[in-house]
């Protein structure tokens, strides 16, 4: 597929949910790598902002200071930029955003406008499944090496592999902090969910409980081959 396949085919906007522990971080790096496009992560982009010092960046730190939200109309504003940027050409896949059915429903317009055509891919995973891949985490004080108690468990129990040290449980690991972040991801998710289901002809929920990653990429890849997608990454510049 060479250039002329590029302008023919409309870019692709890949929007991916999914609650912490659904693999979401994983699937994220196969298809980038796999489709040879961007990841757009909002919050990456107001640090960045925030890191360089841009008025944006200030206006953004002075927020979050207050203790106040980002604006809708800011975060929209900051999405619009970065996707108009070269690397964007094909498509792009966005980590993220939308977070607000008000989001959502300015993103859907955008693409419309500008004939971007978008695939919704939910990983669902059981919550019993989410509670205990969070929860059985494990770190190392002193590398940071990362196990689980039933996925990834250290040669020796609650003893790092590399340098002996005590494996510890991080603070956002614990019971009680995973329960209330499902809780608050499901509060803020649902909605969304429910939006794309109506506003969307391309929306996938993919089990992705009990299998292994890989298994769930395929299927993903299956999704997006089927829909014309999967070449993405064969032209010229790209993977």
């Amino acid at each position: 597929m060479g250039q002329q396949g590029d302008i023919d085919r409309p870019r692709l906007a890949l929007i991916l949910f999914g609650s912490p522990g659904s693999g979401k971080g994983t699937q994220s790096k196969f298809l980038v790598e796999w489709l040879g496009i961007p990841q757009i992560s909002t919050g990456d982009m107001l640090r960045d902002q925030m890191r360089r010092g841009t008025e944006i960046g200030i206006s953004i730190s002075r927020i979050m200071k207050s203790g106040q939200l980002v604006s809708d109309e800011l975060v929209n504003k900051l999405v619009e930029d970065r996707i108009a940027q070269p690397d964007c050409r094909r498509g792009y896949i966005l980590d993220g955003y939308p977070r607000t059915s008000g989001q959502a429903e300015v993103l859907m317009a955008m693409l419309r406008r500008v004939g971007t055509e978008e695939v919704v891919i939910h990983l669902v995973v059981d919550y019993n499944v989410i509670i205990s891949r969070l929860t059985g985490r494990r770190v190392c004080p002193k590398c940071g090496t990362l196990y689980n108690a039933s996925s990834r468990p250290s040669l020796k129990d609650g003893i790092c592999d590399l340098d002996g040290e005590i494996l510890v449980i991080r603070e956002d690991d614990r019971e009680d902090v995973v329960r209330a972040r499902l809780e608050e991801y499901e509060r803020l998710t649902q909605p969304l969910l429910q939006y794309f289901e109506g506003a969307s002809e391309r929306m996938y929920h993919v089990n992705a409980s009990s299998r292994k990653p890989e298994a769930v990429f395929e299927e993903i890849q299956g999704r997006m081959n089927a829909l014309g997608f999967g070449d993405l990454g064969v032209s010229g510049e790209r993977i």
